[in-house]
């Protein structure tokens, strides 16, 4: 008997995302936009996801360089999603010397909380990266709560005999209580996984014998949809347009993540 796994996206797909971009050369809060459109309408971007608890900048000094907290900590930070190809060591060098601080992260907390007043996760922060000018165009935090039915739709799969992962680009703090709280085994959770590890992810099932159905909701999961087996479009997260291109790469289209189960793969 062929072995099943489902692959879940994590924001938008598992978890109703709320997120803050802040545009730190103006100052502007943005909350209509989507990262990951904002990136795709960039030449040269990259979404860096890094990798800490949020709420540790409560504290700080707000006026502290997000350059000299990442160095003084020794605070790693992974792609997630990029409009051109950059290294990690490129990153790297652009982050140590940039001159955004720590309020244009923080900036962003009031709003998030209002938003989400009863958050069951915090993905934490990430930055855009203007790789052509150098430099932290962006800061985004982002929160949420699981979406109505995803505890019982992973236990019914589970119970059912199929294994359950997740692939997402949030950082691997927020994935490992997302774990927790859906009953998902934490080997099976993959944390700051870009588009390229999250196709990677579902071949390495394939190649262990089974059949897998990717479900997403975002330009980020479009080459795991082309290696799956099955690859569903959930739209349940109302701040996005769900583009035909991306509605294109999709077998099915559901409305609500419960409706996995009633799609045989």
């Amino acid at each position: 008997m062929t072995r099943k796994a489902i692959v879940f996206d994590n924001s938008g797909t598992l978890i109703e995302r709320y997120r803050v971009i802040k545009d730190v050369s103006t100052g502007e809060l943005i909350t209509h936009i989507n990262s990951l459109d904002l990136i795709d309408s960039c030449l040269n971007a990259a979404l860096v996801v890094l990798q800490f608890n949020t709420n540790r900048l409560k504290d700080l000094d707000p006026n502290t360089l997000i350059s000299d907290y990442i160095i003084e900590n020794n605070i790693d930070f992974d792609i997630s999603y990029y409009s051109t190809d950059v290294t990690k060591e490129e990153i790297k060098r652009i982050l140590q010397k940039d001159s955004a601080i720590i309020k244009d992260i923080t900036d962003t907390f009031p709003l998030l909380k209002e938003n989400v007043p009863h958050m069951e996760l915090c993905n934490g922060s990430a930055v855009i990266i203007d790789i052509a000018e150098e430099r932290i165009s962006y800061t985004i935090t982002s929160a949420g709560q699981l979406f109505s039915g995803v505890k019982d739709t992973i236990s019914n799969l589970q119970e059912s005999g199929i294994d359950v992962f997740i692939a997402s680009g949030d950082r691997s703090g927020a994935i490992k209580r997302l774990a927790d709280l859906t009953g998902i085994p934490e080997d099976h959770a993959f944390a700051t996984a870009s588009t390229h590890k999250k196709a990677e992810i579902v071949e390495s099932l394939q190649n262990e014998g089974y059949k897998v159905m990717m479900v997403g909701d975002g330009p980020n999961d479009i080459l795991a949809f082309e290696q799956a087996d099955k690859a569903v479009l959930t739209t349940e997260q109302k701040d996005g347009d769900f583009p035909d291109k991306l509605k294109g790469y999709a077998d099915f289209v559901i409305e609500e993540i419960s409706q996995v189960l009633e799609i045989d793969f």
